[in-house]
């Protein structure tokens, strides 16, 4: 009897899971040095196919560029890959010899991974790497706007792993991804973690799984440009960063705030350097393609400014790298004001950077809580002020968004996956890697002996002598004797008897 798609999915994770599960027994009991040599493995294919897979990607979904994409990939083979290579994660991986504490690894166990479409074969070699690096399997849920790409990914990473020694059956990614495949992979007994990233609805999905599960919640990322800024290297950062595969990467800015006193300078620097600006008629004609409903246009993510004219009815030259609107509202009603994903900017402009705040605060909360925020300044308290309030997890100061969220460009840890803490409603504000996915057991040695509190001792022998027996020979004691001798200890104590 042959099985509904649906169903015939649905069987596919569980054999998969299984499968991957079997598997991860076996890598568990391999050394920090066979860890090691089979992830090095993997970051030399990666790097190997970088090209080759972002041909793939852009091919399949028709988002952002190939340079950029093999960029990205290759973060992932040299980046990623070197923040971790010397990372402990077999055994004991760090000893308190001051207060005698062992800190030993233990895998999760089986990770399921749920991969976006924009980023696809980076995030599927990224969250490979890093689950075997703790040493764990795992079971990716591709995007089906990008499943040709994505298993090719997880195949490439698979491949290089078993001949460097893993064991057969550690990575797989479903052939028949849906939303019912999803929800079976992250609630299924055998899933030990999720790595959510992709839209709101899908992470959701996610932490509502009953599963430990680390999630990426949206980015709608400010930049607030300081009157003290160097506005020919702020405006160069943020374009490279805004255009850099057409603006897919979450952590890339969503709408410049300028001081007043500067933006006549910083507009003519944006279009020196290739912003086409926006008149009102095109603004309203762009507006109108971006969202649908409170979600965004899936047609405009990763598609070039001249694309993006040509939908909305007129032509840009072919020079022009990004799309600005100048906006002052925020909100739904304002559809340059949320997450664009695309080279799409909206400028907003203020009186000083106290207003600066506010507005930054504003784009935040309405889409972007946790996620990254960025401040082209060189004056050093207003750069604190934004760094102590601003509930951003990642604060990148004089560098592009993009490049700084993601550990490129700042000392931030190297990841394709960017926790937003609990102002985003995820578990962590941390850039994932292997030690999100390792249990940490402590072995305790004791250094000391417990004290108990002189008073507490001497009332309790206290009490123990009224409770013994009288010389008189009465064997017994009534209620209110008792009652009595709580009441005194307590007062002796300094408690109030309730």
């Amino acid at each position: 009897m042959k099985l509904d798609a649906d169903l015939q999915a649905i069987q596919e994770v569980r054999s998969l899971l299984q499968e991957a599960g079997q598997a991860q027994k076996l890598l568990e009991k391999m050394t920090q040095s066979q860890i090691d040599d089979i992830v090095a493995a993997m970051a030399r294919a990666a790097e190997a196919e970088a090209v080759r897979l972002a041909e793939m990607a852009v091919e399949e979904t028709g988002f952002g560029k190939v340079a950029d994409k093999t960029a990205k990939n290759l973060f992932v083979a040299r980046n990623v890959y070197g923040s971790m290579k010397d990372m402990k994660t077999v055994g004991i991986v760090r000893k308190d010899e001051e207060r005698k504490v062992w800190e030993v690894a233990q895998p999760v166990g089986v990770v399921a991974a749920i991969i976006p479409s924009t980023n696809p074969t980076s995030t599927v070699m990224f969250k490979c790497m890093i689950a075997l690096k703790a040493r764990n399997a795992i079971v990716i849920s591709p995007h089906p706007s990008a499943l040709r790409c994505s298993l090719e990914a997880a195949k490439v990473m698979r491949q290089a792993a078993e001949k460097a020694g893993a064991p057969a059956g550690l990575i797989h990614c479903l052939s028949k991804p849906s939303v019912e495949a999803s929800n079976e992979l992250m609630k299924h007994k055998r899933t030990d973690v999720i790595l959510a990233t992709g839209g709101t609805a899908m992470v959701k999905a996610a932490y509502s799984s009953g599963k430990p599960a680390y999630g990426v919640g949206p980015g709608n990322v400010p930049v607030y440009v300081h009157h003290s800024a160097n506005l020919s290297r702020a405006v160069s950062l943020i374009l490279q960063s805004k255009t850099f595969d057409y603006g897919t990467i979450c952590a890339s800015e969503q709408a410049i705030v300028a001081d007043a006193s500067i933006k006549p300078q910083l507009v003519e620097e944006l279009k020196r350097q290739g912003a086409y600006f926006l008149d009102e008629e095109q603004k309203r004609k762009v507006g109108s393609i971006l969202t649908i409903g409170k979600g965004l246009n899936p047609k405009v993510v990763g598609r070039s400014p001249q694309v993006i004219a040509e939908m909305a009815g007129f032509t840009v030259p072919p020079e022009a790298r990004v799309l600005i609107a100048e906006e002052t509202g925020v909100g739904h009603a304002y559809p340059f004001s949320v997450e664009k994903l695309s080279p799409v900017l909206a400028l907003y402009t203020v009186k000083d950077w106290l207003e600066g705040c506010s507005r930054c605060m504003e784009l935040l909360e309405l889409g972007g809580l946790g996620h990254t925020l960025g401040i082209h300044c060189e004056n050093e308290s207003v750069i604190e002020a934004f760094g102590l309030e601003k509930p951003a997890s990642r604060i990148v100061v004089n560098s592009g968004t993009t490049f700084g969220g993601i550990g490129a460009t700042t000392g931030i840890t190297p990841s394709f996956t960017l926790g937003c803490g609990s102002f985003g409603n995820n578990i962590t504000s941390d850039n994932i890697g292997p030690q999100h996915l390792l249990n940490i057991k402590r072995v305790a040695f004791g250094i000391r002996e417990m004290d108990i509190a002189p008073a507490a001792s001497q009332a309790v022998e206290r009490t123990m002598e009224k409770l013994q027996p009288e010389a008189s020979g009465n064997p017994g004691i009534s209620r209110e004797d008792v009652l009595q001798i709580v009441r005194s200890v307590l007062s002796e104590l300094q408690l109030e008897a309730k």
